[in-house]
């Protein structure tokens, strides 16, 4: 039998690439026939830069301000062959750089300006398509600290004009109102419900210059929210947007491991509603829906009801926190714990048929 193993990163605890070599790890211990693909994959949020790297183009460093007041080394891919750069915003913004659990005073602190800085990196480096990959941002700023970085609105506008930027994006929120940046994802950026609404009248403010620069209102606009509202910013400034996951499943070859698959299994760090709308799970089903092959997930924690799964194409979901027997010791021991719940998976499957064994990784 011939898996994919196709997962997204687990929050902090695993890259995609990590979490891939654990579930394949496992699986081989239980079914060590089966012909095993790893393709990790990203939305476009956290791991997107290291899913790219060793694909395609050069990998660079280069030192940028952090979500706070620390300097971060923010990784990005440059492919020269076709002036392309691939910027991940979580390199420079991200939740994993504060350096500690968010609070408000990171809720309200956090900024984009090392992501601006890394815009200009590209530019300076002759790209004429910038890729922005957009979730796990620390920030709920609209993407002013990037147009500040870039030296304001006018400006930016203008040394993006020549551009095809594009805002790869794990996420369909609006920026503004009950389903906005602020207001869904301030939450989980240490914001208590009064910060929240601190959040979010800065950026109705924010979002009519955005507006204004635009000539339309690009704050209601899919995935305007993403990251925070950077994907606000990117669009003012002419950009468009495209699913993360998409991006990362063309470099991939994607389509064509799905359709030699006999099953599929992935993963994230949480395994929600969210989860289900343009995310690597969600693109994954999709795929298989139509060839009547069997979507696995195995995610730290599990919260959608069989219902969900069903309607969704996914033929299972089991969580390593259920696994583990708590939450922290799935975070604390995340790689042995995805390879021992993947092992149990794989047991589970019964005698199906299996191909010749080994390893091949996309």
């Amino acid at each position: 039998m011939r898996v994919l193993i196709a997962p997204d990163c687990y929050g902090d605890g695993l890259t995609a690439v990590e979490a891939a070599e654990s579930i394949a790890a496992g699986w081989r211990q239980a079914r060590p026939s089966d012909e095993i693909v790893l393709a990790p994959q990203s939305d476009g949020g956290p791991g997107f830069v290291g899913v790219l790297a060793g694909r395609l183009g050069e990998v660079r460093h280069n030192t940028v301000s952090g979500p706070l007041t620390d300097v971060v080394d923010a990784e990005w891919v440059y492919d020269g062959a076709t002036a392309t750069a691939y910027i991940e915003c979580a390199q420079a913004c991200g939740l994993a750089l504060l350096g500690g659990p968010p609070s408000i005073d990171t809720a309200i602190g956090a900024h984009s300006r090392g992501v601006g800085q890394l815009v200009q990196v590209a530019l300076d480096a002759g790209a004429h398509r910038i890729v922005v990959g957009l979730g796990g941002s620390a920030c709920t700023d609209g993407g002013l600290g990037l147009v500040e970085a870039l030296g304001g609105l006018a400006l930016a506008k203008q040394k993006l004009a020549a551009v095809d930027l594009i805002a790869a994006t794990d996420v369909e929120h609006p920026l503004l109102g009950p389903m906005g940046a602020a207001r869904i994802f301030g939450p989980q950026k240490g914001a208590d419900p009064a910060t929240v609404e601190i959040l979010e009248q800065k950026m109705v403010a924010w979002a009519a210059e955005l507006d204004a620069l635009a000539g339309v209102a690009v704050s209601p606009l899919p995935g305007a929210g993403a990251a925070g509202g950077l994907g606000a910013a990117l669009l003012a400034l002419g950009g468009r947007r495209e699913s993360g996951a998409a991006v990362i499943a063309e470099f991939t070859g994607l389509a064509g491991d799905i359709a030699a698959a006999d099953v599929i299994v992935t993963g994230e760090g949480r395994f929600d509603d969210q989860s289900l709308h343009g995310k690597v799970v969600s693109a994954l089903a999709g795929g298989a829906r139509a060839r009547g092959i069997p979507v696995l997930v195995l995610a730290g924690q599990v919260t959608l009801e069989p219902a969900a799964l069903d309607a969704a194409g996914i033929g299972a979901a089991h969580s390593i926190a259920d696994y583990a027997g708590s939450v922290q010791v799935a975070i604390d021991d995340a790689a042995n714990q995805l390879t021992g719940l993947a092992r149990r998976t794989a047991a589970d499957l019964g005698g199906q048929l299996g191909n010749s064994g080994g390893t091949r990784y996309r």
